[in-house]
């Protein structure tokens, strides 16, 4: 039993009879025996592009009741949560049939890890148990269906589908299930500076898909300013802006103005895996090798532009 008289933390108390003040102590009971929760299942993606549902079990006790009670409001909530993350973010790291076969190993990391965490609540985790409920989707060895399109993935074909066909003098666009990749060696329809750089297809993909489509109604729904920061094979890194909250919207070379709402940075490479849906975004997204910083709800209102794309 923890006392507090006039709001003063006492030496825990019991167990078996304790004398309490009234009007001037108060109490909390804590209860020193091994529980244990389990971690719902959930669905995650693999580093292979695997969908399945996992969760875990968890054992624990409180070995300091005064930490328990002064460091952390709702105790269970806060051990659930993040054995939750640890689980999630251990799992992205590898691919499924690591995950099958390691259990026991990536059990004992998780148990580090959250106690890493939950130690300096008063807490320590005993034992926690992987379980792999299902396989919702095995690995994708092979480019991925039409069905896998994220918002980000649908703005990034449009970007760069759209200077492509620009760059090949007007070629029909590909079917949907398809991305036609031109090749930047054959010499293109006279343009000047066109083969230059074999950048150039990205850079001015960011720049002229967009700015025919921009329109005063696009800027009254979606309200936001986007950066769009594309790392090169040589590490520097080339930015672009799409800012729909003024006017008709504007969409340039650089940084914005102002502050961005929304951030997306990624690998050129990765974005070209998109492309060839060689890379899930899911699975992107999720392992870190495709970042989106700023104001999620902001994000998702890219819908809009893909619609004015369309």
């Amino acid at each position: 039993m923890i006392v507090f008289r006039l709001g003063r933390i006492r030496t825990p108390q019991g167990p078996g009879m304790v004398l309490l003040l009234p009007f001037i102590d108060s109490f909390q009971r804590v209860d020193l025996r091994t529980r244990a929760f389990n971690v719902p299942p959930c669905k995650l993606a693999s580093k292979d592009g695997a969908v399945l549902s996992v969760g875990a079990d968890v054992q624990f006790r409180i070995w300091d009741p005064v930490l328990s009670v002064m460091t952390v409001k709702d105790l269970n909530t806060a051990t659930r949560m993040t054995a939750q993350n640890a689980m999630t973010k251990a799992l992205l790291k590898r691919p499924l049939r690591e995950i099958q076969m390691e259990k026991l190993k990536i059990s004992d990391q998780l148990l580090l890890e959250i106690n890493d965490v939950t130690r300096a609540w008063g807490l320590e985790v005993d034992r926690v148990e992987l379980a792999v409920e299902a396989v919702l989707q095995p690995p994708q060895d092979s480019p991925a269906g039409p069905n896998l399109d994220s918002t980000l993935q649908q703005l990034a074909l449009h970007f760069l589908g759209g200077s492509m066909n620009s760059m090949a003098g007007g070629a029909p666009s590909p079917g949907p299930d398809t991305v036609e990749m031109v090749s930047e060696v054959e010499p293109p329809a006279p343009q000047v500076g066109a083969r230059s750089s074999p950048k150039q297809p990205l850079a001015e993909g960011l720049l002229t898909a967009l700015q025919p489509f921009l329109s005063e109604a696009l800027v009254s729904q979606v309200g936001a300013c986007y950066q769009f920061n594309v790392v090169l094979p040589s590490g520097t890194q080339s930015a672009y802006f799409l800012d729909l909250t003024t006017g008709r919207g504007r969409v340039g070379h650089g940084v914005p103005d102002g502050i961005p709402d929304v951030v997306v940075e990624m690998a050129e490479a990765d974005l070209r895996a998109l492309l060839c849906r060689e890379l899930r975004p899911l699975g992107a997204y999720m392992s870190g090798r495709l970042k989106v910083k700023g104001d999620l709800a902001m994000a998702m209102k890219l819908e809009a532009v893909l619609r004015a794309l369309k």
